[in-house]
């Protein structure tokens, strides 16, 4: 059976694709896995300009080549997010009038089915799928390829003209289950590329190093314990309370995984671990883990899924101790309403008292740590504003801010309390990386450049005004701003060889020539090895802070 599995992102960086991938090419051999990437939120031009381009989007030629590379295979598997949503079924419904009297079974899984499975399941699709895939599409690909009835498969929904099956959800897939899952599929000869004009071609190591870089990026951890109103979770945990729980494979599955990778691609340098909450998981866990890693692996890693609340120093050193060089915590904002409108447990003592922590590995050790925050919200006060500008003020330095303008994930707890106020969802915000030349989000990037002055951080507070007011914006100082700011953040990173957020072929040139290993092991200081990796209680035996 020839089954072609369509991703759709501004990437090749779908962890959850790849993994689907592997696991259906172990069930059918002929199955190949192509990316289509509409945007490259890495292009440094666009990065100065604050812009990351038509998100999402594709002209008609691309769609209908697209399309004719679809044309004859016997199942098609498209994964998109919500900003795709749009773009997946425009190439659907292109594949149905190519092939009409032999189109494809067409099955639509990702986060967008998941979230807004009514709006999937009435596009040009035959089926989606609405929660864990694995297992639901293992029943439903031995039933389709015998010619049995598959339309009580859980977690996947199905459609015969007006007529829609909606199925339940099947258990979460427990940890020892994730442990007999093939490695996510990477480095495969069987992955192909969409390029404009040629179609579908080989992935090359160039794809990979527009993407990642020197790192590949990965979870270890599937599940958050918090129910903020923003994050797609939310919609996870309704279907599923147990996602609250934290599910991981075994640390030497993970090493393994990690090894096999390297072998594939040889230049990986550095790993980024995307876990929603990788710091909640135990601390006897996480020894274990530094432990294989530093032994079988020993390259850096990243840590993105950081909530303050977890932010202990006993995990930080173990984990530094490891490897790891950078983390990136969820701050989101400084202000106490805001922090509860979000449903977000997070005091914001618990915040300063996490950056404490975070950036006092910095810089012997830790590139600076990156801390999210999400600015213009319209029901944001004045007031709220500041409060989130005076708390950067007030952390401990060094770090880096990410600094994201606000849009609504359909069907998420946010988007009813915005509804409930009476706000437009779809006219908040053109995209996360699309952020305003506001005076605010231009003091927020000074902040990460160096701590003004009190008395002139006071003035230039007094130009702050409400999210949702009409404001100037300020094109041309942005552009000054953010080619200063992704300067500084880009010589942290140069200064650890780490290439994990800058692409292209400079690191892989340097990484050819051995100086990224070399200054990996001889130049960059390493922490001393904690007392006890074992224990019930983990200390340096020097911090070197």
């Amino acid at each position: 059976m020839r089954i072609r599995l369509v991703c759709l992102e501004d990437g090749i960086i779908s962890c959850g694709f790849r993994r689907m991938a592997s696991f259906i090419a172990a069930l059918n051999p002929d199955t190949q896995a192509y990316y289509v990437c509409t945007a490259h939120y890495r292009n440094f031009a666009d990065a100065i300009l604050g812009k990351t381009g038509d998100e999402g989007w594709l002209p008609p030629e691309s769609v209908d080549e697209i399309a004719q590379s679809l044309v004859g295979a016997d199942l098609i598997g498209f994964s998109s997010m919500t900003g795709y949503s749009a773009l997946t079924k425009t190439i659907a419904s292109r594949v149905r009038e190519l092939a009409p009297g032999s189109a494809p079974y067409i099955v639509w899984g990702g986060i967008h089915p998941i979230l807004s499975p009514e709006d999937a399941i009435r596009s040009d699709v035959d089926a989606v799928c609405i929660g864990e895939g694995e297992f639901a599409f293992e029943e439903f690909l031995s039933a389709f390829a015998e010619g049995r009835d598959f339309t009580s498969v859980r977690n996947m929904w199905f459609r015969n003209g007006e007529d829609i099956t909606r199925n339940g959800f099947r258990p979460l897939m427990t940890s020892q289950e994730m442990e007999t899952m093939p490695f996510p599929m990477v480095g495969d000869p069987s992955e192909r590329i969409y390029k404009p004009g040629r179609g579908f071609v080989e992935m090359r190591t160039g794809d990979y190093l527009e993407t990642y870089g020197l790192s590949y990026e990965t979870v270890w951890s599937i599940g958050c314990p918090f129910h903020c109103s923003f994050c797609g979770n939310t919609k996870f945990i309704a279907n599923d309370k147990n996602y609250t729980k934290i599910r991981h494979t075994s640390a030497r599955y993970l090493v393994e995984h990690i090894q096999d990778v390297r072998e594939r691609l040889p230049h990986v340098s550095s790993v980024t671990f995307d876990d929603d909450s990788f710091m909640a998981i135990p601390l006897r866990e996480l020894q274990t883990f530094a432990e294989e890693w530093r032994a079988k692996v020993g390259i850096p890693f990243c840590v993105t899924g950081v909530i303050p609340n977890y932010v202990q120093r006993d995990k930080f050193e173990v984990l530094t101790w490891a490897g790891l060089n950078r983390i990136r915590m969820g701050v989101q904002s400084g202000s106490q309403n805001i922090l509860d409108f979000y449903k977000r447990p997070v005091p914001r003592e618990k915040i300063i008292a996490a950056g404490q922590v975070t950036s006092s590995f910095s810089p012997r050790y830790h590139i600076p740590p990156a801390y999210d925050v999400i600015m213009d919200n319209p029901v944001e006060t004045r007031q709220d504003v500041i409060d989130t500008l005076e708390l950067f003020y007030e952390m401990s330095r060094p770090f880096t801010l990410l600094i994201y303008s606000l849009k609504i994930i359909p069907n998420t707890g946010l988007e009813k309390q915005m509804k409930e106020r009476g706000i437009d969802v779809e006219g908040i915000s053109t995209g996360y990386f699309n952020v305003p030349p506001r005076w605010a989000n231009l003091m927020l990037y000074l902040i990460t450049l160096s701590r003004p002055p009190r008395w002139l951080w006071q003035r230039l507070l007094q130009r702050v005004e409400a999210s949702g007011t009409e404001q100037k914006f300020y094109v041309s100082l942005q552009v000054i701003m953010r080619l200063l700011y992704l300067t500084k953040r880009g010589f942290n990173h140069i200064r650890f060889m780490d290439f994990s957020i800058i692409p292209g072929w400079t690191g892989y040139v340097l990484w050819r020539i051995g100086l990224v290993s070399l200054w990996q092991r001889r130049v960059k200081p390493r922490p001393p090895r904690p007392a006890a990796t074992r224990g019930d209680a983990v200390a340096l035996e020097s911090t070197g802070d």
